[in-house]
Formats: C-alpha cells, sequence, structure tokens
C-alpha cells in the first residue's frame, strides 16, 4: 500500500472558497489485497466529509461521510473539517483469515503500517475455519495481558469468540504472559491504535489443526457426588467417561461418586466455559460432636472449573452448631449483592416449622464463627481458578444452652410472652421435664404461684416480647388513690408492655392523677425520648378508641376516661425502668369520653394536643373535655392546626369553650378560636352522626401561652453620686422574674458609678431580687486624705426592693494605713462564743479577699488600723431606718503590722479575740497586734484557747506579749515551740502574732483576756496593825469605866421599863429558865436612843445600824433594828430576896417611857456615850467582875468614812 500526502492547493476556486474556513488534509491511500478499508466521519460531525480527487488537475470531487476503499487501488482523499481532522475520522481495516483443517492463509497476521496513520486505525481479522478446527494464534514480539481499561502505550487488543455476543469479547494490553489464542471460526481479533502511532508490519503467526478434547481425572468418595454440568450452549463440547462398552457420554450432565482416578473426557479445549462442577457432602451431628469434623475438599479438584461446594449438616434438637470459619474471617452480604472477588458463602438454616433462612457473605470481614439451630446446609460459590484451603470451615456441636427464669405472679396479673421474630428458631416452656409444655410462638401465664419459664435459645429477648397485665375493677373496691406501679423485677431483659385493664361502673369515670412534673401528649405513632411510652385507651361501644400517647413531663396532670379503659406502657429491654407512678381513683359521672386536666406552664410556650383516635375518626355523638389552668398574669390562645370535617347525618360539630363564670362560646372549626385571653377555661369537642363511608372528624390543636403582666420601670441616676455603684441580681426560685437594662435582658444587673441605667423588672418579686451597692473612697497621699463618715445615701425610689448591703471599698497609697472608729463606742468582734446578734453587721475585708473580722458596735475595740486597701460591707435590717454613720474613716501614716486592734477589756464579761480571716487563717507572712488598755489596779488573764500552726515553708509563725513601755516578753513562741495556755499580765499589754509562707495549713488564734482587780497586800497588813493598835485602846478605856462604876454601883439604881415584856430589879439574877446558868438576861448594851427618843431631834442613829444586829435573841443581844412583834416572855415572879429592896414601880407610874428591849454590842457601845444624859446613866450589874456599859447617846453615831487603798 502507498499513500502520499498533498496541499489543498491544486482544487479549483470554487473548492477554495467552501475550505475556506475549513481544515483540510490531502492524503494518497492504496490498500493491500484483501482488505477492505472504511473511512468514516466521527457521530454528530455533519460538516465533516472525507472526498475523493480525481479528474484534469484534480478539479473533480465526491465527498462522503462514509467512504470503502476498494483493495489494491490508488485513490487521492481530502478530509475537511471544522474540527481537527485527527479527531474527526476513524479508519478501520478488515481482512479475513481462511483457514482449512491443518493450515491458514495468510499464515502471518500483518497490518498496513502506513496507511492513513494520521487517524485511529482499526485493524480486524475475522477467522473463517472448518468444523471442530482450532486456529492458534502466536503472539510475535511481547506477549499480552487481560485488560479491563485504556492501554498507555497507545495498542489495545480484542478477541470475540462468540461471534454476536460482545460479553464474550475479551481485551489485552502489550506487556502480558498471553503468547497464544485458541480460537474457532467466526472469531474476530481486533488491534486499535491511536493516531500517529507506529505499528508493526505482522503481529500474529497463524496455524490451524483438528479440535482435540480436555481429560481431567478424578477420585470422588463414597461421601461425595460431583455433579457436571453444562451452563452454556457454547462451546459445542460433551463430556464421556468410561472406555469401551461403559463409555458414556453427555452433552448436558454427569454425576459421580465413589470413583477413584476416573477419566473424564471433554471435547472441546476449554470445557470450564461450558461446563461447571457442583461437590455434595453430608456431615452427621450428635448433641456433642460432628462427623467429620470439617468441611473437606480436594483443592485440586476441577480447579479450572466454576465450583459449587455445599455441605449439609443435621443436627438434633436442641443442639446448637457452631461453624469455625476461615482465618481471613467473613462479613455479611445482602440477599442480592456479589462478591467481588474470591468466594461467595451461603448459610441455611431450616426451623422447626419448615422455613427455611438464608444468609451470604463474603471474604475480608471479621465474623469467625456462626451459631446455628437446625438442619443446616452451607454452600461456597467458587470461581474458576479460585485458590481454596483444603479445609473450608470446622464443625462442632453442644447440646443448646437455654435460659430458664422463676416467675411469681400476682393474683390479678396476667403475662404473655408471644413471639416478636423469626430468628432463631426458640421456643418458650413452662414447668420442667416430664411436664414441661413448649410452645414456639405465645405462652400465657395465669396462676398466681412460682413458675418455671424455660427458654430454648440463649438470647430469648431477641426473640419474645412480654406483656404483664393487671386487672385493676374499682366497681367492687373503692380505688380510692391507689399508686400503680409496674413490676419492673419480672423479665427486665425483655422489650415488655404493662397494661392495666380499669373499670368502674358505666356511669362513672375512673381518674388517672400523674404526680409532678405530670404527661405531655404526642402523636399515637410516635415513641418518648425515654422510650417509657404511655398509651390510654378508652372501650366504647363502637370499639376501641386511643385516647392518646403520653410521655413523661408535661402539663397533663389527670385524666377522666369513661367507664372502661386501658392504660399501657412500652418499654424496651435495654432501658433501665424509670417509670411515673400514677394513681388510680373513682371519678364523677360524665357524658364525656375522656376530660383531660391541663396545668399550662408560666413563661411563654406553645402545648399541643389531638382528638381521640387522631388521626383516624373521632367516635361518632361523642364529646371529650380539657380543663385547662392558665397561671395568672398569662394570655393564652388557641390555635387549630389540622382538622378533618365529616359529613354530619345529624347534628353538627362544635368547639364548646366554657369560663369559670359559667359563660359559655360554641364555635365551629372554621371559626375565629379565643384569643389573648385569661383565666381557667374549658374546651369540649362534640361530635356529630356522621356518614362513615366518608372521612370522619379528627383535630389537632395547640394553647400557646405568654405572660400579660407589664414590667416595673425605673430609672437610675447615680450622676449625683459619682463613686457609687449599684448590683441587682435574682435570688429567687422564679424563673420567669425577667430583669432587662437598656431593653437588654440579663442575668445581673450592674449600673456603674456615674452612669444612669433604664431598668424594666417583669414578673419579679420584691423578694426574688437583691440589691446591693457600692462606693469607692481613696486618695492619693495621707495629706489629701479627709476623714470620712461611712453612711448609706438615699436610693432612687423606684427602686422598690430593699437594699441588702452597702459596700465601701477604700483605696489608700502604699505609705498609710486606714482607722476605723465606731462613732457609737466600741467594735465588738464577732468570733465564735462571742457572736454579734446586733441589727447591723460590719464586714471588713482585704482586697485580698482576706477577712479583718465582722464586727458591731458597743463593743470593747476602740480602732481598728489596717495598712491595706479594704472593703466594708454594712448589712441591717432595713436600711430606710439606719444609715449610719457605721463607722469613722481616719488616714494615718504607714504601721509596721498589717492589722493592729486597740481593745480595752471590761470587768462585765471574758474578751474573745480572733485572728484575722479566722478561721481559715492570717495571710501569709502578715503581722498583726492587739494593744490592750487595762484599767488602774486591774490585772489580765490571757488564756490561747484556740491555736492552729501550720507546716512553714519559710520564716516562722511568731506569738508574742509584752507589756506596754517595756521590752521585756513575756511570751514569744514559734509554731514548733508549744504555747502556754494561760497567762497573768499585771498591766497594759500588746499581743503580736506574725504568720510564715505556709506549706500546710494555717496559722490562727482565739485569745481569751479575763479582766481582774489587783490586792493590795501591804495595805491589809497596815489595816491589821491598826485595828490591833485600836482594839487595846478601847480595852483599856472599858476597863477604866469598869472600875468607876463599880464604886457607883451601891449609890444609884433605877428600873426600866421594858413594853411587852416582864418588870424585873437591876440587882435581880434569876429567870425563870431551866437552867440557873442562863445568861440570856445579862444586857450587853442598852441603845438609849430607844428609851430617850423623845429627848432627841435626831434619828439618823437608828438609820445607821448596820444588818448584822437583824435576827434572833441569842445569849448576848442584838441591836433592835425597829418595832417589831415580839412575843412576851412570861416569867412567874419570884420569891422575894428579903436582904434586897424592891424599887421597880408600876410601868403607868414611871415617868421612863416604855421601849422594847434593845440589846446592843457590848464593843459598839463604847464610843457612844450622852453627854446630855450623863446624870440619868444607869449601871446594870451582872456580876461584880463584869461591866456592862449603857450606850446614853447617839449624837457620834455618824459613819466613818471609808479607808482608800490608796491611804493605807
Amino acid at each position: 500500500m502507498n499513500m502520499r500526502r498533498h496541499t489543498c492547493a491544486p482544487l479549483g476556486l470554487l473548492l477554495l472558497i467552501i475550505l475556506a474556513s475549513s481544515e483540510c488534509l490531502q492524503l494518497t491511500a492504496l490498500p493491500d489485497k484483501g482488505s477492505t478499508v472504511t473511512v468514516s466521519t466521527a457521530p454528530h460531525l455533519d460538516d465533516c466529509a472525507v472526498c475523493v480527487v480525481s479528474g484534469v488537475n484534480d478539479t473533480q470531487t465526491s465527498c462522503h461521510a462514509t467512504l470503502t476503499l476498494a483493495p489494491e487501488k490508488e485513490v487521492k482523499l481530502l478530509f475537511n473539517c471544522s474540527q481537527p481532522v485527527e479527531q474527526a475520522y476513524t479508519v478501520t481495516v478488515t481482512q479475513i483469515l481462511e483457514c482449512t483443517e491443518d493450515t491458514c492463509s495468510p499464515s502471518t497476521v500483518e497490518t498496513q503500517p502506513s496507511l492513513l496513520s494520521e487517524f485511529t486505525r482499526t485493524f480486524i481479522w475475522q477467522i473463517k475455519a472448518p468444523a471442530k478446527t482450532v486456529v492458534g494464534l502466536n503472539v510475535l514480539g511481547e506477549g499480552l495481558r487481560e485488560a479491563s481499561r485504556p492501554c498507555n502505550n497507545g495498542y489495545r487488543y480484542s478477541v470475540d469468540t462468540s461471534g454476536t455476543n460482545s460479553k464474550a469479547e475479551t481485551d489485552y494490553c502489550k506487556g502480558g504472559s498471553v503468547t497464544h489464542l485458541d480460537l474457532f471460526s467466526d472469531a474476530v481479533v481486533s488491534l486499535q491504535v491511536q493516531p500517529k502511532t507506529k505499528v508493526e508490519s505482522v503481529v500474529f503467526q497463524a496455524s490451524a489443526g483438528p479440535l482435540k478434547g480436555r481429560t481431567v481425572v478424578v477420585t470422588i468418595d463414597s461421601s461425595t457426588n460431583l455433579v457436571i454440568s453444562r451452563f452454556s450452549q457454547e462451546p459445542e463440547c460433551e463430556l464421556c467417561s468410561g472406555a469401551d462398552s461403559a463409555r458414556t457420554c453427555s452433552p448436558v450432565e454427569k454425576t459421580l461418586t465413589n470413583v477413584q482416578s476416573l477419566s473424564l473426557e471433554f471435547s472441546c479445549l476449554k470445557p470450564q466455559d461450558a461446563f461447571s462442577a457442583e461437590v455434595k457432602k453430608t456431615i452427621e451431628c450428635t448433641k456433642n460432636s460432628c462427623t467429620p469434623t470439617s468441611g473437606e475438599l480436594d483443592p485440586g479438584l476441577l480447579k479450572d472449573f466454576k465450583r459449587t461446594l455445599k455441605w449439609d449438616i443435621s443436627v438434633p434438637e436442641r443442639t446448637i452448631l457452631t461453624l469455625e470459619l476461615p482465618s481471613g474471617g467473613l462479613r455479611q452480604l445482602s440477599a442480592q449483592a456479589e462478591c467481588q472477588d474470591g468466594p461467595r458463602y451461603s448459610v441455611s438454616t431450616t426451623r422447626h416449622d419448615g422455613q427455611i433462612k438464608t444468609k451470604s457473605y463474603c471474604s475480608g470481614g471479621s465474623l469467625s464463627r456462626l451459631d446455628l439451630l437446625g438442619f443446616t446446609t452451607v454452600t461456597v460459590e467458587v470461581p474458576q481458578g479460585e485458590e481454596l484451603d483444603r479445609t473450608i470451615f470446622t464443625a462442632k456441636a453442644a447440646p443448646r444452652v437455654g435460659r430458664m427464669l422463676s416467675v411469681t405472679t400476682d393474683p390479678e396479673t396476667i403475662i404473655m410472652i408471644s413471639r416478636n421474630s423469626l430468628e432463631p428458631d426458640c421456643s418458650v416452656c413452662v414447668d420442667k421435664p416430664p411436664k414441661q409444655t413448649c410452645n414456639p410462638k405465645i405462652l400465657t401465664l395465669r396462676e398466681s404461684r412460682n413458675t418455671s419459664v424455660e427458654f430454648t435459645c440463649p438470647r430469648p429477648e431477641d426473640v419474645f416480647n412480654v406483656e404483664i397485665n393487671r386487672e385493676i375493677d374499682c366497681t367492687a373496691t373503692s380505688c380510692s388513690g391507689n399508686m400503680v406501679q409496674p413490676e419492673s423485677s419480672l423479665f427486665p431483659d425483655f422489650n415488655r408492655t404493662f397494661t392495666w385493664d380499669l373499670k368502674v361502673s358505666s356511669t362513672r369515670t375512673f381518674q388517672l392523677d400523674f404526680p409532678e412534673p405530670g404527661m405531655q401528649q404526642i402523636a399515637n405513632e410516635d415513641t418518648c425520648p425515654d422510650e417509657h411510652t404511655y398509651t390510654l385507651i378508652t372501650y366504647l361501644r363502637t370499639g376501641p378508641a386511643v385516647i392518646g400517647t403520653f410521655c413523661k413531663g408535661g402539663a397533663v396532670t389527670s385524666i377522666q376516661v369513661l367507664y372502661k379503659g386501658r392504660m399501657s406502657l412500652q418499654v424496651p429491654g435495654d432501658r433501665k425502668m424509670d417509670p411515673v407512678d400514677f394513681k388510680v381513683s373513682v371519678g364523677p359521672q360524665t357524658s364525656m369520653v375522656a376530660i383531660v386536666k391541663v396545668n399550662l406552664p408560666r413563661g411563654v410556650s406553645d402545648t399541643a394536643f389531638i382528638s381521640t383516635n387522631y388521626p383516624n375518626d373521632f367516635p361518632d355523638n361523642q364529646q371529650m373535655q380539657w380543663d385547662f389552668s392558665v397561671p395568672g398574669m398569662h394570655n393564652y390562645t388557641v390555635h387549630l392546626h389540622h382538622h378533618t370535617a365529616p359529613e354530619c347525618l345529624n347534628k353538627d360539630v362544635e368547639v364548646e369553650y366554657r369560663k369559670d363564670d359559667k359563660k359559655v362560646t360554641k364555635v365551629g372549626l372554621t371559626d375565629k378560636q379565643p384569643e389573648h385571653q385569661q383565666g381557667n377555661f374549658k374546651m369540649v369537642l362534640k361530635n356529630c352522626e356522621t356518614n362513615t363511608t366518608l372521612q370522619g372528624l379528627a383535630l389537632k390543636y395547640s394553647v400557646s401561652v405568654m405572660r400579660s403582666g407589664h414590667p416595673v420601670l425605673c430609672t437610675v441616676d447615680l450622676s449625683k453620686h459619682p463613686k457609687m455603684a449599684l448590683q441587682i441580681e435574682k435570688v429567687g426560685s422564679d424563673p420567669y422574674c425577667e430583669m432587662s437594662v437598656n431593653s437588654e435582658v440579663v442575668k445581673k444587673i450592674n449600673v456603674a458609678a456615674g452612669s444612669q441605667a433604664k431598668l424594666s423588672f417583669l414578673d419579679c418579686p420584691n423578694e426574688d431580687v437583691q440589691l446591693t451597692a457600692s462606693k469607692v473612697i481613696g486618695c492619693q497621699n495621707v495629706a489629701s486624705c479627709s476623714d470620712t463618715l461611712l453612711t448609706v445615701p438615699t436610693l432612687d425610689s423606684c427602686l422598690r426592693m430593699p437594699l441588702h448591703s452597702f459596700t465601701w471599698h477604700l483605696n489608700i497609697p502604699q505609705d498609710s494605713t486606714i482607722d476605723l472608729v465606731s462613732p457609737s463606742g466600741g467594735l465588738q468582734q464577732s468570733v465564735p462564743g462571742q457572736v454579734c446578734n446586733r441589727s447591723v453587721s460590719l464586714h471588713v475585708e482585704e482586697t485580698e479577699g482576706f477577712s479583718v473580722g465582722d464586727f458591731c458596735s458597743n463593743g470593747i475595740i476602740q480602732k481598728v488600723q489596717v495598712h491595706a486597701n479594704v472593703s466594708i460591707t454594712a448589712t441591717t435590717r432595713d436600711f430606710s431606718k439606719t444609715r449610719g454613720p457605721f463607722l469613722n474613716v481616719t488616714f494615718s501614716k504607714e504601721i509596721p503590722e498589717t492589722i493592729i486592734y486597740q481593745v480595752s477589756p471590761q470587768m462585765s464579761s471574758p474578751t474573745l479575740l480572733a485572728t484575722p480571716n479566722w478561721p481559715k487563717g492570717m495571710r501569709p507572712s502578715s503581722t498583726v497586734s492587739w494593744i490592750v488598755t487595762l484599767p488602774s489596779h486591774h490585772q489580765a488573764h490571757v488564756q490561747f484557747v484556740n491555736v492552729s500552726q501550720p507546716k512553714c515553708e519559710d520564716r516562722h509563725t511568731a506569738i508574742k506579749v509584752k507589756m506596754l513601755h517595756s521590752e521585756e516578753e513575756i511570751l514569744s513562741r514559734r509554731e514548733d515551740e508549744k504555747t502556754d495556755d494561760k497567762l497573768l499580765v499585771p498591766q497594759s499589754f500588746y499581743i503580736n502574732m506574725s504568720n510564715c509562707i505556709p506549706e500546710d495549713g494555717n496559722f490562727g488564734a482565739v485569745t481569751k483576756i479575763v479582766l481582774q482587780r489587783k490586792t493590795n497586800l501591804l495595805a491589809i497588813l497596815l489595816g491589821i496593825a491598826g485595828a490591833l493598835l485600836l482594839l487595846l485602846i478601847l480595852l483599856g478605856v472599858v476597863c477604866f469605866f469598869v472600875r468607876k462604876k463599880k464604886k457607883e454601883r451601891m449609890e444609884k439604881e433605877s428600873s426600866i421599863y421594858i413594853g411587852r415584856g416582864n418588870i424585873f430589879k437591876p440587882g435581880e439574877r434569876q429567870f425563870s429558865k431551866a437552867r440557873s446558868d442562863n445568861e440570856s438576861h445579862v444586857y450587853a448594851s442598852i441603845d438609849e436612843t430607844m428609851v430617850y427618843g423623845h429627848l432627841l431631834g435626831d434619828s439618823s442613829y437608828a438609820d445607821s445600824m448596820e444588818d448584822h444586829f437583824k435576827g434572833m435573841q441569842v445569849d448576848s443581844y442584838h441591836t433592835f433594828t425597829g418595832p417589831s412583834n415580839l412575843p412576851v416572855i412570861k416569867e412567874p415572879d419570884p420569891e422575894p430576896e428579903m436582904d434586897q429592896l424592891n424599887t421597880f414601880l408600876d410601868p403607868s407610874e414611871t415617868f421612863i417611857p416604855s421601849r422594847p428591849r434593845t440589846p446592843i454590842d457590848r464593843q459598839d457601845s463604847l464610843g457612844f456615850q450622852d453627854r446630855r444624859m450623863v446624870d440619868n446613866e444607869l449601871y446594870t450589874f451582872r456580876n461584880m467582875g463584869d461591866i456592862n456599859t449603857i450606850r446614853l447617846s447617839g449624837a457620834d453615831m455618824e459613819p466613818e468614812p471609808p479607808t482608800s487603798e490608796e491611804f493605807l
């Protein structure tokens, strides 16, 4: 073949005009002998053509879309197209390979390399050969390989062995191991070459020969059946076996068993393309083992064929078959899916009822074993040439493990166990052998006894559902508030349905009361989020009707159902029971199907409800009522979302609204429903008599609620208080309290110092919000710091909530100190055992959060000095009555300690002093001092009642006690030393405590100070000495007067009248007493003021009598303290003495006024002589040796001034 390339220049003018806008190419082609060349334009390129150029000077053209060239005839071709010509044209070169029974012509398969190489070329060779003749093509050069994708080098071979069936076409690329192709007549071999790709001129060497078949030798044991059957009509092939007269042939199928080295002769070269092999085996299992123990196969048996391996495995009842699968594992497939590569496994099990279930698997999964029940068939479909292990699986048998449960039911409880799944094969049995009865579908337990329930499968919860039914008949009993609880201990792993069949008299209702937080109605086909789904059914004359499906947590609080119904609870087996324990009671009479009571929540909400049987038909001529409780200050609106209206034969469908004021409003489903109304209401849905052949009544609606309250508005202006800020936060439990600042809803309000804010409070009671205020007080240096009284300013009156606390933040320079003094006396620190109970409490705290202390007024702390910034928070019962001043704040120079307390203890009670931040512990590296000032002549008992010491990381803690103006330390202890519990300090002192940097623990202490008055020992000794000296002087005076009175004894005598007593003679020694030595009549002294009181104008003496003279009469008389009803001593008159003269007169005749007996102490009478009455001194003698002086005057009885300790 020759080909020449030309340009378009020689064409005529007309052709040039036509091709002016197109790309053109002129070639010369000469096809070889026996080849047919076809040049075609690509589809959908109507403006492209191939033209034959002829005539004188190539002036004649004949253009075509497809052009066939004659062999051995040169032709000039012109290609013109608006597209690139390499992509616009294809060239097909077809040749026929003629073969006889032993040769082919031509013997080589050649191409035409230079023919139209600018285009895509396809070389096709059609093989023609006699019947039963094989044509062999030897691949020259590089071998071929099967390919499913385009080849990279521009060459692509294709072999079609079916003639017309494209499924038999195989593609090849260069670079493989295929070097020979055996083909039959009508086979087609093609080579596709990309444009401008070089191609060899000779590609195959062809040969022919008679068809020879293939012989396969097989050995089959007696337990195996081999069935070889045809699955394709092509190629023509026959299977023969045996020799001579025993030789049999079949073109369709042959079955073999128990043969040794049997030759199978196929009359075709590739019998695997027409025949497949099926290998059948059986395995027998007992309850404990299987024979054989594995599914095995000769890996080389008919390896090139498509094979199906099948094992039929029989097992006894209640036996589990375990198949251990290949190490690679399997993965389950859907029924229609295919394995991409490798064998396909199918496992079929036959149930006890004859049903067969099949599952399919592929290699490459995690499934390593299968547990099967019943007769099993294992099928393995192996593709041609697939490698298999000798052992496909291992079979084991074991007694089937069931599950035994012990069930005890109540007398009114019925348990129904029913199947919900076809797989696995499982039965439920009751009692024990030999009385055991089994059922694969359903079992009912009615008897109230301990019953054994056995399942024949290990996981019966995957197969069976359990319904636990209880009947509650309220016609025989009151059912007053009976609590209904599901029996959660029964079948906890199963899907359970608890049902309660409720019944009352035909005109009454049974009432279900739900505890907080109520129930929520959902669509009847839905499931609750917690998978505890409640369904309420009522039984009407027309059949059962679903009142609704409910979940825990909603607005429904109670439901009343007419006559008879059922409440059910569905719980899945994998869910822990958390039921609603509702109450059942007998309700009132009603004509309603049901009455649902609803407590609508506060705030914004939208609660949905549906009618009975929704979305199915509401019962004819029936009514349903909803009772809605609407919270105060809330508006409600009823929305009808979806409804269907029936065709009424009698009456009409109505929606009736009833208010508490008995007002009734009737509307239709298409009418306007209530909007933005307040108060509780009832909604009644009434159905008519409907045409049951058409759609009935159904209603879905909702009730939306929103608050109707008006907010409390307040504009806060802090411009007059530039350093004061406000804070308001919610402290109540009402979640619907809404606070906003400048129209922005917030949880906490902060009004910055000196700013203005518009506040709004919606549904916020005063007790649910807490108002606090704070103020910053600061200065730059001590000179600029002025004294300040801490008072609470008046807040805006629109703030209706009371002020809870007020905080002052005191900021000072580093070299300054804050002095805190109470304007109303001292401060009292609140510590355990000394808690403040005052109406005002002050909490002082450093800015770092360490407490200085809690204080109230009227205490012993005169001043608190703090070398730090502090916050002082005042709290009181009512700031409107107590606005301060609370403290006087001054500023002074820097102190060495962190805090100094100046304390003045009192005698009235012990003083307790606690370290700052008690009981948490002092700030690390801080120091605190107490300056304790004692009153004069007092001393202090100091006791450290509670001391906690840390483990110090750096430095040490210290407790020191020193007297003021003295360097001597009374006490000094560190944390590693024992502290003296008690200490006696004789004068004013101070206590200093400093903290370390603790590693573990805290440093703190409570100090108790008890004040005690001093005792002056020198003054006591001097007083005793003076008293002894005075006593000696008095004794001397007494002796002098005694002697003087003895001389005058006989000269003067006088009788004394004792009012209410007996008259006696001064010298008489006898009384009417039993004993002779009785001295009760002897006078120690006589109080002259009682005798001569009418002569004295001064009664100071009686008023100055000491208390120790009061009391009963004893041997020596005590001083008489005033009139008293003394008993009259009735003494018989003694016999008169002859040697003595009775000089006593009758009381009525004596000049001496009567007075009571007034004994006085002898010693006390010595200083009481009345000089105005000296001439009338009376002496009374007990005997000659004793002297009794008589006080005659009280003029000198003024009390002596007390002797002070300073004088002593």
